[in-house]
């Protein structure tokens, strides 16, 4: 049976929406509509609409129409499998009503995002998508996108020049602004977009900028879940739990966490009453899930390939990298991290091992280790930082660092994982040619590379010689 809006009453073996679809109304457009936002933010909001039915989200993808093909035949309904070991809780969402195709759908996309009844724009588009030099904590002029988006601003393809534009009509319409809601893995997101689009804004309008800084909030924000790409296993095992045909299910855990900076310039939904938490900074707990969740993925992600490993679960149940992971978060993680007396920090590190050991999450180490030129500063470099500033070791840490080096070293055409999925995969395949086969050499070129390891490490007689001797190891 397809999964459709019609079909609800014959549904079996399923939660469904207990409110009325055709009640809702959309409030929020959600850039970058992927499987951890429908995971995520999408069900948080799920849980808010039998109460506030105005708070419905319009999805809108960037780049592909997979997702737009998949979901509107369905009446924008997924479903939503909760795993925990052999068990599977499954739940149709509604809360997406239907998902725009930027490239095709600009215009519609700019005048949903435009009319006042938008209250809240979200992200979930990676690091890369908002092209952002992190080394030089700014907008990255020279990317293509902002550089096409700077010659034909009406018309922008990238994230922030859909923002701004948008923004821009809602100044000359008098519809006032929304919140910049950024939902993505990235230190003091709310600054970061913030940033690139007044940066953004300065460049194309002296008079938008000026309007955007006054009147336009971007709070920060955590978030936390694991949802794993879905796999083939898992549609068969919903349609025959169901028999529900749904061309895109999302797949993730019982655990969930949001937390966001109380800070909206057009109001919010009453994200407290689902368990968000909302707060006057979030940049403790953000700073411990991206060190001791995200660091440890991505070391259980490159160290767990090259030891040929497949899934997370596997990575650590894995003694070695296990025993690994914990030292790093007892001892090199968690004295960089200062969250409030209350807060049990030993226990949220046994929760995340156990999170880990989750045999229902197909979470695929390929997916985590992409990305990881974007990924390493924000998850690792930056811990690594605190330590060498206070004079400790950091040793497990460093040692992420070169398993992410040997995993590049082994990548790229012919190569053993393939070709890198990362933003700068020329550039670091380049390395890998011209090292050919010295890893000393080989990290001695990607350590130069300041986009990734900023002057300070990449200059950095301690920090290099400590990465030269685990390469070594």
């Amino acid at each position: 049976m397809k999964l459709t809006q019609s079909n609800f009453a014959t549904l079996k073996n399923v939660q469904t929406p207990n409110y009325d679809r055709d009640a809702i109304r959309s409030g929020i457009v959600h850039l970058g509509v992927g499987a951890f936002h429908r995971g995520h933010q999408a069900a948080f909001i799920d849980d808010i609409l039998t109460d506030e039915p105005t708070w419905g989200i319009v999805g809108a993808s960037l780049r592909s129409a997979s997702t737009a093909d998949a979901l509107n035949p369905q009446d924008g309904l997924y479903s939503l499998m909760v795993k925990e070991g052999n068990s599977t809780h499954i739940r149709v969402m509604g809360s997406l009503s239907r998902v725009l195709v930027a490239p095709v759908e600009r215009e519609a996309l700019l005048a949903t995002m435009a009319d006042p009844q938008i209250k809240i724009v979200s992200l979930t588009i990676t690091e890369k998508g908002y092209c952002y030099d992190a080394a030089q904590d700014r907008l990255n002029k020279s990317h293509p996108d902002i550089v096409k988006d700077l010659a034909n601003s009406r018309e922008p393809i990238s994230a922030p020049g859909l923002i701004v534009e948008a923004l821009r009509r809602r100044m000359e319409s008098g519809a006032g602004p929304f919140t910049v809601l950024s939902c993505d893995n990235l230190p003091s997101n709310g600054r970061v977009v913030q940033k690139i689009i007044i940066e953004f804004a300065h460049l194309l309008d002296e008079k938008l900028a000026p309007w955007i800084e006054e009147n336009v909030t971007c709070p920060t924000t955590m978030v936390d879940r694991i949802v794993p790409a879905t796999t083939d296993a898992d549609r068969a095992l919903l349609k025959s739990t169901t028999d529900i045909e749904d061309q895109w299910p999302i797949v993730t855990e019982p655990f969930r966490q949001w937390v966001i900076e109380d800070n909206f310039c057009a109001g919010r939904p009453s994200f407290e009453s689902v368990g968000v938490e909302m707060v006057a900074d979030v940049t403790p707990f953000e700073h411990m899930k991206l060190r001791m969740l995200n660091g440890s993925h991505s070391f259980l992600a490159y160290a767990g390939l090259l030891k040929g490993h497949e899934f997370v679960a596997e990575a650590i149940a894995d003694d070695e990298l296990r025993t690994h992971v914990l030292i790093m978060m007892t001892d090199e993680i968690m004295p960089t991290l200062d969250l409030p007396d209350s807060f049990d920090l030993h226990a949220y590190r046994d929760e995340l091992i156990e999170r880990f050991e989750n045999p229902g999450m197909a979470h695929k180490l390929a997916q985590i280790a992409m990305d990881g030129s974007q990924k390493l500063p924000q998850r690792l470099l930056n811990t690594i930082r605190d330590r060498m500033a206070a004079n400790q070791p950091f040793g497990h840490l460093i040692k992420a660092v070169a398993a992410w080096v040997k995993f590049v070293s082994q990548s790229g055409e012919g190569q053993t994982f393939g070709p890198l999925n990362d933003p700068m995969r020329q550039a670091l395949e380049q390395d890998v040619r011209t090292a050919n086969g010295d890893l000393q050499h080989l990290a001695e070129l990607v350590l130069a590379r300041q986009e990734i390891f900023g002057a300070d490490l990449s200059q950095s007689d301690i920090f290099r010689n400590a990465l030269l001797e685990k390469i070594k190891a």
